[in-house]
């Protein structure tokens, strides 16, 4: 028999390798709009149960106002969104046949890429701080300012603590740094048209800045952390980083709230 002939061994059949797919550059939109979708859905459900809550019919527009005005309400939105961005994508990512830990960079950084981050991260917050005070601008928004007094009077100072540090940290990186940046990376935009394009997006999310200058400071920060996303290529240290920013600036806020 051949295959016990050392002259013919049997012939063994090695699978194709499989052709890994990634979403471009409207798949990745796309899937984008719907993560978004579902971090908004996902705090809007706190907003109905507040309003239901209330006991008394109010209107959309009052009650988006009440809950913003609301320490308690405002963080438990910030904490309902991370589950429903998670679950978008992982949808989005399991009909690819890439791996979820390589589509969202799921790696430790090496300790210099976290050295420089940090270094980085810091530079550019001063930088900001020095010219906000050169301008005259506030430190912190009074928007944050009425929030951290809200949420000392509902007893839920540590739940806004763990919202805005944790909770919008990895909803946002997930979502602009890993699966945006790394699908439009892939595409014409290369690693520079979407490390801007994801920042530009991330500086969208943050509606309660209402100022160019805000603006402005938001997507530096993004454009710096998305740097970071492509010399690492780990997410985690974005969110790291975005979360002790958001820690100092509660900190912040929480201080002038005192005063």
């Amino acid at each position: 028999m051949d295959s016990l002939n050392p002259e013919h061994p049997p012939v063994t059949m090695v699978p194709a390798p499989q052709r890994r797919r990634i979403w471009k550059f409207w798949g990745t939109a796309l899937w984008g709009l719907i993560g978004f979708a579902a971090m908004s859905l996902g705090q809007i459900a706190v907003v109905v149960i507040f309003v239901l809550l209330q006991g008394e019919p109010i209107g959309f527009g009052e009650a988006i106002k009440a809950v913003a005005g609301s320490g308690l309400a405002l963080s438990l939105s910030v904490v309902a969104g991370l589950p429903a961005t998670l679950a978008a994508l992982w949808l989005a990512i399991r009909l690819t046949s890439t791996p979820i830990a390589e589509y969202l960079a799921l790696r430790w950084p090496p300790w210099k890429d976290a050295a420089i981050g940090a270094v980085g991260l810091v530079a550019v917050v001063m930088g900001w701080e020095l010219l906000s005070r050169v301008t005259g601008r506030t430190s912190s928004p009074d928007f944050m300012v009425d929030v951290m007094k809200s949420a000392r009077s509902d007893g839920a100072l540590w739940l806004l603590t763990l919202g805005f540090s944790v909770a919008a940290p990895v909803s946002e990186e997930f979502l602009a740094r890993g699966f945006l940046y790394y699908g439009w990376s892939k595409t014409f935009l290369k690693v520079p048209g979407a490390i801007c394009l994801s920042s530009l997006v991330w500086t969208a999310l943050h509606l309660q800045y209402y100022d160019w200058f805000s603006f402005s400071e938001v997507f530096s920060l993004g454009l710096w952390l998305g740097y970071l996303r492509y010399r690492s290529q780990s997410i985690w240290l974005t969110i790291v980083l975005h979360g002790l920013n958001n820690l100092a600036a509660v900190a912040q806020s929480i201080y002038l709230a005192g005063h």
